[in-house]
């Protein structure tokens, strides 16, 4: 078997490596498909249909991240075992976590040929974090100076007062208080630069369509099918230091992981970042060393959003208490997952940095029927239960399995109806819960954007965070996670972040079921690395 694994101290290292940094001073053609070997090789890998359309600020899903992720770098690149470095940006430079100056390299283009220079830094996250243009991702520039004024429901401007163009290749940016994970999240998908093509056109046309400054561009002609595939080849005059080692990637957008894992097989698909559950246990002996497992920065869930009927106030809080009694997670990742996913014992992933399995409050992770029925009874006293608990979930992702298993538990522990409501695809999903149509718990995760567990709980349940979907709010909670965000040494923000977690496990804004042990697989003469983040690590894919 090929092992990709990174280890727990190398995660740790890459961001003490960035906190301590951060308080110092070949052509190819155009065409899209799949073949051909060496340099100019079309990779095939397995994908979704991104929900919206290619913009950096509005893109907060797996499918469409990993496509804008290949079209745009910001000023950090991660390799794949997370560690940050210098991408477009020649220096990055803060004395307090607070106020940083960040030097632009000069050589850079968009794939229209326009330079990349601050202000397309400066206008993208002005227009990320302003309330009239509803981006996605609008909550990640909230540490920035100035974010309250073009954030809120009327804002006053549109332009946060903590961003100041220098020249041409220089701004400066200024928080609200210093923040440990600021500098280490450079790299992530909203903070990279739109060129001036994405001001003049508008993001609906500009999101099928994209330019982009990154390692890849959109191939010609029909590039983007949508809910069949998007191809992608290699940018000529991209700089950054993740250089492709092929031609191009094409995106396939698989209804089953099954089809997808039979094609890997017959040489029709190049890297399956996702084996599916049916192949947890032959997959090894399937695939010999082509067949990879890594430990990844990933989790599954059950959100349940507190504008359902009987989970807002305290009776949602002892309803959610009691499902997640319900649920055995140590039977259901041996006897389903085989030993590839883990028992949550919080709200991240264990290969994380400041990773505690012994949180306090953390045994309501655990199994305890008797438990379970004794908060659920507590919870018919404040108002009785009626109808059915059901779990939304994408069909085209391998979930219907474990979904059975966990409603079968409810359902025997609690006496109640629970069952699972499958939906054909991941953005069907996706599209009701930003819309809060949803009308049942659904099935949800997070893919790490870059390694720390602030990242896990700072956009998930921070009070109105972009993709708090269960509506979330806790001033207590915000207050802490903040207080670890101000932190100025990382000791003393896992402390913190731990007590954020602690009053997380009272309130289980979601279910956490396990984490991962990714198991993926490449195709004879493939050369792939599965990332920290579960991702394959598209620019060092190479074929023989």
């Amino acid at each position: 078997m090929k092992s990709n694994r990174f280890r727990h101290a190398r995660l740790g290292a890459a961001l003490v490596a960035a906190v301590a940094i951060s308080l110092s001073a070949c052509s190819t053609s155009d065409s899209g498909g799949g073949g051909g070997t060496g340099a100019d090789a079309i990779i095939t890998v397995n994908g979704t249909e991104p929900q919206n359309g290619l913009v950096t600020t509005n893109t907060n899903e797996n499918g469409g991240g990993r496509v804008v992720d290949a079209l745009f770098t910001g000023l950090y690149a991660y390799k794949a075992d997370g560690t940050p470095e210098l991408a477009n940006a020649e220096s990055v430079d803060t004395k307090d976590n607070q106020n940083y100056t960040i030097h632009l390299k000069k050589d850079w283009t968009f794939t229209d040929g326009t330079p990349v220079k601050a202000q397309n830094y400066v206008k993208a996250w002005n227009f990320g974090a302003d309330s009239t243009n509803a981006q996605l991702q609008q909550s990640f520039f909230a540490p920035i100076e100035g974010y309250e004024a073009v954030a809120g429901e009327k804002p006053t401007t549109h332009e946060m007062s903590g961003l100041k163009v220098v020249d041409d290749y220089t701004f400066t940016v200024k928080l609200t208080q210093p923040n440990i994970d600021f500098k280490l999240g450079l790299g992530f998908t909203p903070f990279k630069p739109l060129p001036d093509v994405f001001f003049t056109e508008g993001a609906e046309k500009f999101g099928q369509n994209p330019v982009g400054n990154g390692a890849y561009k959109l191939a010609d002609g029909n590039a983007w099918e949508h809910n069949v595939k998007l191809n992608v080849v290699k940018n000529p005059d991209y700089k950054g230091p993740d250089q492709p080692k092929n031609g191009g990637i094409s995106f396939v957008f698989y209804s089953s992981l099954d089809t997808a894992y039979s094609d890997l097989q017959a040489g029709n698909l190049d890297v399956l970042d996702t084996i599916p559950p049916s192949a947890f246990k032959t997959f090894e002996k399937d695939l010999g060393d082509r067949a990879l497992k890594t430990p990844t920065a990933q989790n599954q869930q059950i959100g349940i959003g507190e504008y359902l009927p009987h989970f807002g106030g305290e009776e949602g809080k002892l309803r959610r208490q009691a499902l997640s009694l319900a649920i055995n997670r140590d039977e259901i990742t041996k006897t389903i997952f085989d030993g590839l996913r883990n028992p949550a014992k919080d709200f991240s992933a264990k290969s994380l940095p400041g990773y505690d399995a012994g949180l306090p409050g953390s045994e309501v992770l655990g199994f305890d029927a008797a438990k379970a029925k004794e908060l659920w009874a507590k919870a018919d006293a404040i108002s009785k239960w009626s109808g059915s608990f059901q779990i939304a979930y994408n069909s085209d992702g391998g979930h219907q399995e474990w979904i059975d298993a966990v409603c079968n538990q409810i359902k025997n522990t609690l006496g109640i109806d629970a069952h699972g409501a499958p939906a054909p695809t991941f953005k069907q999903i996706r599209d009701q819960v930003t819309q809060r149509t949803i009308k049942t718990a659904f099935r949800s995760g997070w893919q790490g954007d870059y390694p720390s567990i602030l990242e896990f709980l700072q956009p998930q349940f921070i009070t109105g965070a972009g993709a708090n979907d269960e509506d979330y709010t806790n001033p207590a909670f915000d207050k802490k996670l903040n207080e670890a965000l101000a932190a100025t040494d990382p000791a003393t923000s896992y402390k913190l972040t731990a007590q954020a977690q602690a009053i997380l496990l009272k309130d289980l804004p979601v279910l956490p079921l396990w984490d991962y042990t990714n198991a993926a697989g490449e195709a004879e003469g493939v050369t792939a690395e599965i990332g920290w983040q579960g991702l394959p690590y598209y620019t060092g894919i190479a074929k023989s």
